[in-house]
Order: C-alpha cells, then structure tokens, then sequence
C-alpha cells in the first residue's frame, strides 16, 4: 500500500470523526459466478478531476463493477447517495461495495449503539445497491490496546448485525502490519479472523498488500476457507522507492512476481471468493488508465 493510500485512509477517518457525515430483497450469498471489478482509488487521481468522464472511460473499457473509496460528509465523490446512484446506473455499473474506515468512535457507549455517523454510512451504502460496507484501515491505537482491540472486534461483530438489517455484511481489508502485530502469541491477522462472527462479517483479502509481510496467500485461503467471498486482485514488483512499505508496490497483473493465477483458482475453489477487485496503486511511470484497462484484459485473458 502507497504511503498516499495510508495518508488518505488515515484523513479520511479523521474526516469522518470530525463530521456528521455520514432497500433491497432479503441478503443472500451472490451466485457463484465470479465478477471482476475495480477498486477506485486505482484511478484516484482521475476520479479527482473529473469522476464523471472517468467512470464513463471505465464502463467504456468493459468494467461493470467497481468499489468506491471516497466517501465523506455523507457523499461519494461529491455526489450524494441518490446522485452517484443515477451515474452509476446511467453506466450501467454496479457498485456492491465500498471502503469506508470504521473508528472507535462510532460507537456511543453512552447510548450502547452506534453513532449517527456510522448509521449514516450503513444507511447510504444499502441505497446504493452494496452487499458489503468494507473498513480498510485499523487504528495504531487499537492493534497495540488489547482491551481497545476486544471491543473493536465486538463492535466489526455488532457492525454485522447492524449491516444485515439492510440485507447487508460488514467486512474488514488488510494491510501488511495485520502480519508483523501480535496479539500475544498470535498474529493480528488471525485474531481478527478468529474473533469476527463469518456470518456477520466478511474478509476482503488484499494479496498485495501482505506481500512482503507474508508471502503465501494459498496457505491463508486453505486456512481459512469460505472466509473470503472478496478478494482485490494485485500482481507487485520490487519497489526502488519502498512506496508501499513492505519494499514491494503493485503493478499491472501479470508482470509481478505473484502467483495470481494459481491464487486466483484457489480462491475459486476453497475460498468462497465471489468478488474480485482489481486494485492497482503504483504504475511504474505509465498512465493509471491505461494499466487498469490491461488490468481487466488481462482477467479476462485469464478467463474471468
């Protein structure tokens, strides 16, 4: 993960604690078919200046599906809930998730319930279509506070229940520092894993980001299986810079030294892995359209 990536979800949960921000048919796990995707920080820039031309570009390009990553005083990329709704459908993209940071404080112990704030999210995002409200991003604070982190994961728990009153899940997306805390004798990764109710709360894998931290995405798949119904899809090469922290950075699919592939079928097949979501961060100095568009070539040469 870009040291941008950290310093935007690390703003953006202040944002969302500094502000007042922030129906479908009965839930149901998706058909099996597989869907490919696109995180939109992948094309973050251009979705800056101009979001309408850029998800126009995408559609253009064959995406149908793509997972927001902007989502601030109750709109998502300037756009209220009902708007970018309109956009998406006049698109025809879909949208059944989305990354928002989830705080300590959006639960009120005062009242035992979640803050208007985090209300507000679950609320916007069940208008938009999303099957999944994904927090990308834990607190130095909690991961280093056993009692804190207790009752964040009784709070991802409770964020579940709240989430399926609107046909919804709540899920959680890793980083690297998931593999390098521990929780006692344990690695944060599977203290999370082991302390979230599966039907209340769902893993979104990031086979980039580990890398460099834990290097074996297969073996957490077939450790965990059925747990992960989505997954971003990455490929990571050796980085000059260290952008992403772990002395790897992403790269267009196909060109890295991950086994995608071979990653990609086993998701498939023991992974309960319906959601596949192609994030790109780094570019090695090509346009980031251009990479996403050989991003989803590349996908469908596999055969998804």
């Amino acid at each position: 993960m870009t040291s941008s990536r950290r310093t935007f979800l690390k703003n953006s949960a202040v944002a969302v604690a500094a502000t007042a921000l922030l129906p479908n048919s009965l839930f149901a796990e998706p058909a099996k078919m597989q869907r490919v995707g696109l995180q939109l920080y992948s094309v973050r820039d251009a979705m800056g200046k101009d979001p309408m031309a850029t998800l126009k570009k995408l559609a253009d390009m064959g995406y149908t599906t793509v997972e927001h990553a902007n989502y601030v005083n109750r709109k998502f990329y300037g756009w209220t809930a009902k708007e970018f709704k309109k956009v998406l459908d006049d698109l025809g993209l879909q949208m059944p998730s989305g990354h928002t940071v989830m705080l300590p404080t959006h639960w009120d112990a005062a009242t035992n319930d979640f803050t208007d704030a985090w209300k507000a999210t679950v609320e916007d995002a069940a208008y938009m279509g999303q099957k999944f409200v994904i927090s990308p991003w834990m607190d130095e604070k909690v991961r280093h506070d056993t009692d804190l982190l207790k009752r964040t994961m009784d709070q991802f728990n409770k964020s579940g229940e709240l989430c399926q009153k609107y046909n919804m899940k709540f899920g959680y997306h890793n980083h690297d520092f998931e593999f390098t805390t521990m929780v006692g004798d344990m690695r944060l990764f599977d203290y999370i894993m082991q302390n979230t109710d599966p039907d209340k709360v769902s893993q979104q894998l990031d086979i980039g980001n580990m890398y460099g931290r834990e290097n074996n995405a297969i073996s957490l798949i077939e450790k965990y299986p059925g747990r992960f119904i989505s997954m971003h899809v990455k490929d990571e090469v050796k980085s000059a810079t260290n952008t992403e922290g772990t002395g790897y950075e992403s790269t267009i699919l196909g060109k890295g030294v991950l086994p995608v592939k071979e990653t990609l079928k086993v998701a498939k097949k023991i992974g309960g892995t319906v959601y596949l979501i192609i994030e790109q961060e780094s570019y090695q100095g090509l346009d980031p359209m251009d990479c996403v568009k050989i991003d989803l070539q590349t996908m469908k040469k596999w055969g998804y």
